[in-house]
């Protein structure tokens, strides 16, 4: 009995792990709208969203970079600027009320922009976008990340998730 106890802790210890190091944090970027509090100050508080620059304008502190931070690096960036000229000792929050849209263009039937979906996945993105035109490769989809400072084009799977900005490309098949 305590041989097995032993490796269940081993092979959970081993699946926690993987887990915290393939999950990253969510990166903010254009076109995310955001709900900002700062406790106790409602004229500071409310809905910002990001704009084409990475930025958002509070009152106050002026423009705040947003771009490529976690919602908690960019609650500590607008803390550090309220304080202490500002407020003795703000507390802020930062929640994303609406990811950034993702992209789908190509041997879909409607490519354009379509609001994100958390869960979804690259097959429901072309059923989104009104399903495949009649030439279209069905299997795989090329896809540029957001985040990847490389603009990299990555093969992926019709199961794999969207993410936020990304922009799918359905290619045509030759036969």
């Amino acid at each position: 009995m305590l041989f097995w106890t032993a490796v269940f802790a081993e092979e959970n210890k081993g699946q926690q792990h993987l887990a915290s190091s393939s999950t990253q944090e969510y990166q903010l970027g254009s076109g995310d709208v955001l709900k900002i509090i700062v406790f106790n100050q409602e004229d500071l508080s409310g809905e910002y969203t990001i704009n084409g620059a990475g930025q958002i304008s509070l009152p106050l502190i002026g423009n705040v970079n947003a771009k490529d931070l976690t919602a908690k690096q960019l609650e500590q960036g607008i803390t550090d600027k309220l304080k202490p000229d500002y407020l003795l000792n703000p507390r802020v929050s930062v929640q994303v009320l609406n990811y950034r849209p993702f992209y789908i263009l190509g041997e879909v039937k409607e490519p354009k922009s379509y609001p994100y979906v958390d869960g979804m996945t690259y097959l429901n993105a072309v059923a989104i976008a009104g399903g495949y035109t009649y030439r279209a490769k069905e299997d795989h989809v090329v896809v540029i990340r957001m985040n990847d400072p490389q603009k990299r084009e990555l093969t992926l799977n019709m199961d794999e998730k969207v993410l936020p900005g990304d922009v799918i490309h359905v290619k045509e098949r030759f036969f």
